[in-house]
């Protein structure tokens, strides 16, 4: 059962929508203010959480700001439910990293849309990120496949684009977090928990992801060293790149290339 926690200071508000949310099939939590939400969120971990802005203690944008600074609790769905509507207000919220911003008074049917388009998402994002998972798995069953970089590796996540261009970009450049971050514009810290919620990643495993993709595609499809290759997909230390590849590939280069390449020819 999809569980919901609700902040909200105002006692009357909060019960009308946890009643609601009840009637709806929800498994619901609620929380008086910021700091007993924010313990509430660390504590049974929702699916989504609804939080008032202004509030006693901690108000929602210290909630928000917490709960992103945990790996466990960054990827939970946010929306902001508050009576303060102005643009200074939404952009401080989305800055911060909130899904939606909903205003007061909103109806049952506002709040239950805003659920359930936050929860489709999540749900669309973690599906594709397993399906990554199991096409890189079985790339590495099935070596007979070439390993053709025609189709991007990177999420179709508009929030992100410019993210995977510059990765796309300066993968085979010693790039780092705080190369990324300059790039787009945004604090280091705050881009981790964006990619963090978006895709159940961080920077450094996509800048990975990318090099060893390159890797593969080379160690197949040329007869450059493995010094070489490691050079070309933007290692510096040519151990660095051996001990990567061992660790997400799971196994040698060399040997990767030698097992790929005599099941090619075998078929």
């Amino acid at each position: 059962m999809t569980k919901i926690l609700v902040i909200e200071d105002e006692a009357q508000s909060r019960e009308m929508f946890l009643e609601c949310l009840e009637t709806e099939g929800f498994n619901v939590i609620g929380a008086e203010n910021g700091v007993v939400g924010v313990q509430q969120a660390r504590e049974h971990l929702p699916d989504l959480v609804i939080c008032d802005i202004i509030m006693p203690e901690l108000d929602g944008y210290g909630v928000l700001n917490t709960l992103r600074q945990n790996p466990v609790t960054a990827v939970i769905p946010f929306i902001f439910l508050t009576a303060k509507g102005g643009k200074a207000e939404l952009r401080q919220g989305m800055k911060l990293g909130a899904d939606d911003y909903l205003t007061k008074p909103s109806t049952v049917e506002d709040v239950l849309e805003a659920i359930s388009i936050r929860l489709e998402k999540q749900t669309a994002l973690k599906q594709w990120y397993a399906s990554l998972h199991q096409i890189n798995v079985a790339s590495e069953l099935e070596p007979t496949t070439k390993v053709v970089e025609k189709e991007s590796i990177f999420p179709p996540c508009p929030h992100l684009n410019e993210v995977f261009q510059f990765i796309e970009a300066n993968y085979q450049q010693p790039i780092s977090l705080c190369d990324v971050a300059q790039a787009v514009g945004y604090a280091p810290s705050y881009l981790t928990d964006l990619m963090r919620r978006l895709t159940g990643q961080t920077i450094n495993r996509w800048i990975v992801e990318r090099r060893m993709a390159a890797a593969r595609s080379l160690l197949l499809e040329t007869n450059q060293s493995v010094e070489q290759i490691a050079e070309v997909v933007g290692y510096q230390n040519t151990g660095h790149f051996f001990r990567q590849f061992r660790k997400y590939i799971g196994t040698t280069p060399q040997a990767w290339r030698n097992s790929n390449r005599t099941q090619s020819h075998s078929h």
